[in-house]
């Protein structure tokens, strides 16, 4: 299974709270390209998983406006201090039922540490914003990180 990880777009700081901020301008058009690039690649993607948090969801949506996503499901756990094993598990699983392609739109920490659950001789990867890590995850649930793209 391709699992397409992905850091939300730039967001602006000022909100009522940490889950309410909102993609700046550039943010959406960073999600926008991201969107091209992988459609550019020939992805499309079976789900979606992304974070309650308003801005993953904005640039999930921008994204999803360039290349197909099927089917998007929020993830409780996906947000900036959640659990990378509990997520790598969730993969796992969707990997032995047969899901070929997932992209997974979160914030820092999480991206890198679920980069390294699911590749442990990598080191957590910084992710700027919009940036993308795609693993491709195998059904014994041992990852290989293939490629890192920032726009």
């Amino acid at each position: 299974m391709k699992v397409c990880i992905m850091r939300h777009g730039e967001a602006a700081f000022s909100a009522s709270s940490d889950s309410s901020r909102t993609l700046t301008d550039y943010g959406i058009e960073q999600a926008k390209k991201a969107g091209i690039w992988l459609k550019e690649q020939n992805f499309h993607f079976d789900l979606g998983l992304v974070s309650p948090y308003l801005r993953a969801q904005q640039t999930l949506a921008e994204l999803s406006s360039q290349v197909s996503v099927a089917k998007v499901t929020t993830d409780k756990f996906l947000v900036p201090g959640g659990n990378a094993f509990q997520v790598a598990d969730t993969l796992t699983m969707l990997a032995t039922n047969g899901v070929s392609n997932v992209i997974v739109v979160s914030h820092l920490p999480l991206v890198g540490y679920l980069v390294n659950e699911l590749c442990p001789q990598v080191s957590p990867p910084m992710f700027p914003t919009a940036a993308i890590a795609c693993v491709e995850l195998s059904l014994d649930a041992s990852g290989k990180l293939e490629w890192f793209h920032q726009a």
